[in-house]
Formats: C-alpha cells, structure tokens, sequence
C-alpha cells in the first residue's frame, strides 16, 4: 500500500491555522519526560509547517487519563521541551476543556510561525474515544487545514484522528499526513506489500492471541517466519512438546497446528525454538538475579519454565536473517527486561543490526529492546506505533491513514 494521500508538501498553509495532531504519549517520571522519542519524530512535519508559514496548533493524547482529567497527565511536560527543541516558545494552553475559551483566545492571538500547544485530548474522556460530533467540531473550528501525523495513534478512530477531519473537509479545509506517517507507511507497507526478497519477519512476544491475524498475514506475504518469545511455546506444544509450565494459550493449539500446515503447504519456513532457557518461575521483580539452564526444546522438565531462546536458536534465528534481504521484528525472544534473559533477544539485534537487508522494527516492546540494548541506529526504521504497526502488518486499513485526502 503505497501512500497516495497528500502530506505536508502538497498543502499551502501560508497564514493558515494548521491543526496538527501529533503522538506526544511519551513516558513520564515525576513529571519528567524519560524518552522523547516521539517529540523529535514530530519535528521535521512541525518545522516544515512552520517554514511555510504556518499557525500550527498541536494536540495530542497522553495515558489512558481513566480517572478524569489531572495534572500528571498534563501535557505541560511536552511544552516546555518542545519549546526547547523548535528554539521558540510554545504557548501551552493548559485549560482541561482543551477546546475551551482560552484554546480560542490563544488561536486568534496567532501569528505566522508561533506554535500553539492544546492539554490532553482524552481530557474530554469519550467524546475523544467514541470520536464524539460535538469534540471533533470544536478541533476543526480551531483551524483551516488538519495533518494527521501520529502513527502510533492512527489505528483508532478518535475524534482527534478521524472526526475531525470531516468537518475541516466539509467547510473546504485540506486534510494531510505528515512526514512522520508518511514515513511509517512507506516502511511497512512497501515491506508488507512489496518487500525485496528473501523477506522474513520476526514474531516475538507473550501472547499469541495478539498476534494471530499478524501471522496468518505475514505467512503469506514472508519467506521466512520466525517465532519466538513467549508465544513460541504455544506453538512447541502444538507439536506435542512437554513445555513445563512455560506459558501457554491452550484455546490456539489447534490455530498454531494450521498454521504449521499452512506455511508448509505454501512452502514457507516456519521457524520454532530449537533449545530452550528456563528457569524455576518468572523472575520477581523483573530484573532480579535467576539461575537458568539450556535444554532441548523437546525437553523442557514439568516443573521449569521457559523464558528465553536458547544458544542454538539464537544461531538459527541469526543465520536466518543473514541471507535476508527485508526483515521486520515484532516482539522480544524472551524477557529482555532481565539480563540473564535478554541473550535471545540480543542476539537477533544484533543479527539485524549486522545485515545490510532493509530492518524494520515493530514499535513496543521490540524498539524499546532496540533502544535499550544500543542498536537503534543500526536499523532502517524503527517504528513509533506498537498496536498501529501491528494492526498495519495485519493488513488493516487504518483511520488515521483512511482519513486524510487522497492525492
């Protein structure tokens, strides 16, 4: 699916009100921002719009705020180090009604180039969430043109996402994505849709529940599945492997049977963990120090759990990917947050951080992997939406992308 919606270089905003709505749910602690990530992968779509002339007005969600609006979920945070980050202030409009009175006061005192930060779109709870009329008319009144550039919030269909955009069209507004969506479309799409080959893909993970129609997908589309993580052992049962009390989806057995069969009757590789790490029980706290072993997959005892690939599907999995020439990871090997435990996920970094196949890795858990372990800019793209990516490697269309107008 290539991306033939217009972006930001096919709109005029000179002297416009540009709503942009970017992905500013960034982690926080104590009210500081612990990864901005996301706030530097807006800029280039804000400068550019700023450059153009542009009033540009951000709005963006933060949490899950389920229990009503609150300062810790404030968006003032991602003011300040925006303001720090253009060189210019934003003027952060901290009223929880975010389109209230003092949002409108605060666009109309616009000029050319100034920046215009609204509070925590789920502030307004459902109207938000169920993409509410009322909401989505109070967004678009705010602007003259609407550029959607949060992926990671693209596959729902939000006020702030969808509903809006509706009524900018309706009084003759332009709707646009951003450099940032643009860029995670062509990444995923050409990979999904047109990917050099051989083209493997990575799943990792707990469950299989969240990714099924990822794999029933990506086994079309693939040469090579690998499966590992937690949800592997669903799928080492499934060929009637003694699996401990490793984690397991008894309800998908019969799923990850037919899609064994699938792969082989499609002449696909399918992957599985050849030797396994375990240990007693899942560490507690997460990071505490474990005694583990390496045995055969087949030959996990009843009272041991497993928690990582071990040293020879590492080598498999690595060896896979040399040959590759499109990879896309989805999901750790094992419990990476643990460092005896990160070795499977370590080793497939590095794998993709060593081939010069095009790499991409899945948002969540996987870039958080990445990030940590120090081989993020080793890899092609790294995307900023972990459900959003998922959903996108499902095959599904999503809103936020469905929203803007087409070319």
């Amino acid at each position: 699916m290539g991306l033939n919606k217009k972006s930001v270089d096919d709109i005029n905003v000179k002297g416009k009100r540009v709503l942009v709505r970017c992905d500013f749910n960034v982690p926080l602690k104590n009210g500081e921002i612990t990864d901005e990530t996301r706030i530097v992968a807006a800029l280039p779509t804000i400068n550019k719009l700023l450059a153009d002339g542009g009033k540009v007005i951000l709005c963006s969600h933060l949490g899950k705020v389920k229990n009503g609006p609150n300062e810790g979920e404030s968006l003032a945070p991602v003011a300040k180090r925006l303001s720090e980050k253009l060189g210019k202030e934003v003027n952060f409009v901290s009223d929880y009604n975010v389109t209230g009175e003092a949002a409108t006061a605060a666009v109309e005192a616009m000029k050319e180039g100034d920046v215009v930060l609204l509070q925590n779109t789920r502030f307004r709870g459902s109207e938000e969430t169920k993409n509410g009329e009322a909401f989505s008319k109070e967004l678009a009144d705010l602007c003259d043109a609407y550029v959607c550039d949060a992926f990671g919030s693209s596959h729902r269909a939000h006020a702030s996402v969808a509903g809006v955009t509706d009524v900018v069209r309706a009084k003759g507004g332009e709707c646009a994505v951003g450099y940032l969506m643009q860029k995670e479309i062509n990444f995923l799409g050409n990979a999904v849709e047109n990917p050099v080959r051989p083209f493997v893909a990575i799943l990792g993970g707990a469950k299989v529940a969240d990714k099924l129609n990822v794999i029933n997908n990506l086994l079309e589309k693939c040469d090579t599945l690998i499966i590992g993580g937690g949800m592997a052992f669903t799928f080492l049962k499934a060929k009637g492997y003694e699996i401990g009390k490793s984690l397991v989806d008894e309800e998908k057995i019969d799923y990850c049977k037919e899609m064994m069969e699938k792969a082989e009757k499609l002449g696909k590789k399918l992957l599985l963990p050849i030797d396994t790490t375990i240990a007693a029980g899942f560490p507690n706290p997460i990071d505490a120090p474990i005694e583990v072993s390496v045995v055969d997959a087949d030959k996990i005892p009843a009272d041991m759990e497993g928690l990582d690939i071990g040293e020879k599907t590492a080598e498999l999995y690595a060896d896979a990917v040399k040959t590759a020439k499109t990879v896309v990871w989805n999901g750790p090997m094992g419990v990476f947050e643990n460092p005896v435990l990160a070795k499977g996920t370590i080793a497939v970094a590095k794998a993709l951080a060593e081939t010069d196949a095009t790499t991409i890795i899945g948002g969540g858990d996987s870039a958080a992997a990445v990030n940590q372990l120090g081989f993020a800019d080793k890899m092609s793209h790294i995307s900023t939406g972990g459900g959003a990516s998922l959903e996108f490697l499902e095959g599904k269309e999503l809103p936020g992308v469905v929203a803007a107008d087409d070319k």
